[in-house]
């Protein structure tokens, strides 16, 4: 918080002490003893960035919390994206992710201790493959393979492994023992496109620029966060 030092009690001094011309100020005064008022206070500007920053990043937050609300259907609803943990939990944690980011790696085995810990969340993953087009291409072929037995064993082969791309998740999913002609037909209808696209739409209206993301209730959390929070956020929601 500003202190009592800030500008508009230094400018109403300076005006008091001048009573003949305080009426009388004029717009250039004004400036001048704002200036001096920063030059003598330096710290006052400090504060009141501060301030502006805690207000804009409070406006953001509110216009996600907005925007979660307005595209919950297709956020939460899950039925173009493969899901773990409990399809029936009383709570749902969407995850924006790419095969190849670092960061997803890293919190991967953090959504799974979630899942163990809470029977009754509910996640769901959006593929969002934005580093390359090795992402885009190994997103396919796990979407492509959404409802298939073996679904889990190949996300967690690619999330463990090394660089994804559509060979190496159809050699996840053929060590997974899945249907590899079945996930060809299902390449060729275009689903897989479909919920790309949703899931970039999707990202651009919450303001989601990197992965990963979790949405959880209205709040949409960046980066890869430790257990505490996102045990934290799921209580919120489930009191919510």
């Amino acid at each position: 918080m500003i202190r009592r030092t800030a500008l508009a009690p230094l400018l109403v001094g300076a005006a008091l002490a001048a009573p003949a011309a305080a009426q009388e100020l004029t717009e250039e005064r004004v400036k001048d003893l704002a200036l001096e008022a920063i030059l003598e206070n330096p710290e006052v500007v400090m504060e009141a960035v501060a301030i502006l920053q805690q207000r804009e990043a409070a406006a953001e937050e509110a216009a996600r919390a907005e925007a979660v609300s307005d595209l919950s259907d297709d956020l939460f609803g899950g039925e173009d994206a493969p899901v773990l943990g409990n399809p029936d939990g009383d709570v749902t944690v969407v995850e924006f992710y790419d095969y190849n980011c670092g960061f997803c790696r890293r919190v991967a085995p953090t959504v799974e201790a979630l899942i163990a810990a809470d029977p009754q969340v509910r996640v769901v993953m959006r593929e969002f493959p934005i580093l390359s087009e090795e992402s885009v291409a190994a997103a396919r072929v796990s979407l492509a393979a959404m409802g298939q037995d073996g679904w889990t064993e190949m996300h967690k082969a690619l999330m463990d492994g090394g660089r994804a791309d559509a060979a190496a998740a159809m050699a996840a999913a053929e060590e997974a023992g899945m249907d590899l002609d079945a996930i060809e037909a299902a390449l060729a209808g275009g689903a897989a496109d479909e919920h790309i696209e949703r899931s970039r739409a999707l990202a651009d209206a919450l303001g989601i620029g990197g992965t990963p993301a979790f949405v959880i209730g209205d709040r949409v959390i960046p980066g890869a966060v430790p257990l505490e929070e996102l045990e934290e956020a799921v209580a919120n929601a489930r009191e919510g």
